[in-house]
């Protein structure tokens, strides 16, 4: 690939304290690449190191930089454990915005990033058509026919993949006590969880709120966002903010957890634009995690409690773990309704993978962590896996699938769903 000098410099949040991460390499242990590889460059404080070298010109923004930048899961993880503070998925995000402005990909990396993924995935109608090849090819069985690339990738579509359209106001049994929220469909959710997202609907309502789900929403804009299309992101914001504007709620719940950690940074998405600054910060003032606000409510659904039931456990989605910092909510639901049959995952908050698109664009790296994270469910016995995000499960699943394992993978509303249903 073409290898440019750093003429144009991505934009930093603190260049201090991204020296202090230089300096310091407490999140090497927790960063899934460098677990995996041993090798600095595919480690935060590498990243950091050579996104600092572009940025000063001492390195040429050719293929070896790009390569290690690439391989980021942008994961997060080594936020949550940083002493500095540093905040390093605005530091990736502005990379890769860099990056995508002055490197020029392969024609296949090219495809697969601008047109396959970023004119499909955001585009809910678009991807019910992508997907009628896919149902072609299961039904006439001749996945055995297509190289190992597009296999992996048909093997992660649901079978059960239903679209299921949600009204756009959802009452509350016995009246509103507790507010009217807003609901975030998102795009692979609506699509490929549909029945995932009518049983949020019905928690919530069951939680008291009454739910609107505005037709006219779009894409969060996190696809965009962690992909190094900074603009269409914030275009994404300003057009989600407008419309939850419009509709008079106190609270707007989503249930993707990639979804949620960008819908919630619109504040700093849009903080250079006077315009929308504000109105940014008040939107993500409003967002919660579905888990957020059904663990303040659980005393209330009647959960049926069972001790002679599956062993069940949890995987940290990665956006809700560390951007949001969200990982005893999601334990006491499902401990909740486990009770005693509840496993902690060995490595539980180490991606499994999936992040967003990754192992689309990543597949070798993707379907190592993959197989790691399947040998540690498969370690606790569980029956069960719970977690919060749809690239989590689409994931998982495939992986359980290829390993052979009986062991069915839920999303927290469905697993929650089934307990609390009258």
């Amino acid at each position: 690939m073409e290898s440019t000098p750093a003429t144009a410099q991505p934009r930093f949040l603190d260049y201090d304290k991204s020296l202090a991460c230089i300096h310091c390499g407490l999140c090497l242990s927790s960063c899934p690449t460098y677990l995996e590889t041993g090798n600095e460059n595919d480690s935060p404080r590498g990243r950091i190191y050579l996104m600092r070298a572009v940025q000063d010109g001492r390195l040429a923004l050719g293929d070896t930089a790009v390569r290690h930048i690439d391989l980021c899961l942008g994961c997060r993880a080594c936020e949550a454990v940083c002493p500095s503070g540093v905040q390093y998925g605005d530091l990736l995000e502005h990379t890769r915005d860099h990056i995508e402005k002055h490197y020029q990909r392969s024609p296949f990396q090219t495809f697969l990033r601008r047109i396959a993924i970023e004119k499909v995935f955001p585009f809910p109608e678009r991807m019910q058509l992508a997907l009628l090849p896919a149902k072609i090819i299961r039904a006439l069985r001749l996945e055995k026919f297509l190289p190992r690339f597009a296999r992996e990738a048909l093997s992660l579509i649901p079978d059960d993949a239903v679209e299921e359209d949600l009204p756009v106001i959802s009452p509350a049994p016995g009246g509103t006590a507790n507010g009217r929220a807003g609901f975030i469909s998102g795009c692979v959710m609506s699509i490929l969880f549909g029945k995932t997202n009518a049983a949020s609907v019905r928690l919530l309502n069951r939680a008291g709120y009454e739910v609107v789900t505005p037709p006219d929403q779009g894409c969060c804009g996190a696809l965009y966002a962690h992909s190094g299309q900074l603009e269409l992101a914030r275009q994404c914001a300003r057009h989600n903010i407008e419309v939850f504007e419009r509709q008079n709620v106190s609270t707007i719940v989503i249930n993707a957890a990639g979804c949620g950690s960008t819908l919630k940074e619109y504040g700093h998405l849009l903080q250079d634009d006077p315009r929308w600054a504000e109105r940014a910060r008040q939107f993500s003032s409003k967002v919660k995690d579905l888990t957020e606000i059904l663990s303040l409510r659980i005393s209330g659904f009647g959960l049926r409690i069972s001790n002679s039931g599956p062993v069940v456990t949890y995987h940290d989605a990665c956006h809700l773990a560390h951007p949001q910092r969200i990982t005893k909510q999601p334990r006491e639901l499902v401990r909740a309704m486990a009770g005693g049959n509840y496993v902690e995952l060995p490595e539980s908050d180490v991606c499994c993978g999936s992040a967003g698109s990754y192992n689309l664009t990543e597949p070798e790296m993707a379907e190592r962590l993959q197989k790691r994270k399947i040998d540690n469910i498969l370690k606790t016995g569980a029956r069960i896996v719970v977690t919060t995000n749809p690239g989590c499960l689409l994931q998982i699943r495939a992986g359980l699938q290829k390993a052979g394992a009986q062991v069915e993978a839920l999303h927290i509303a469905d697993f929650l769903d089934r307990a609390t249903k009258p």
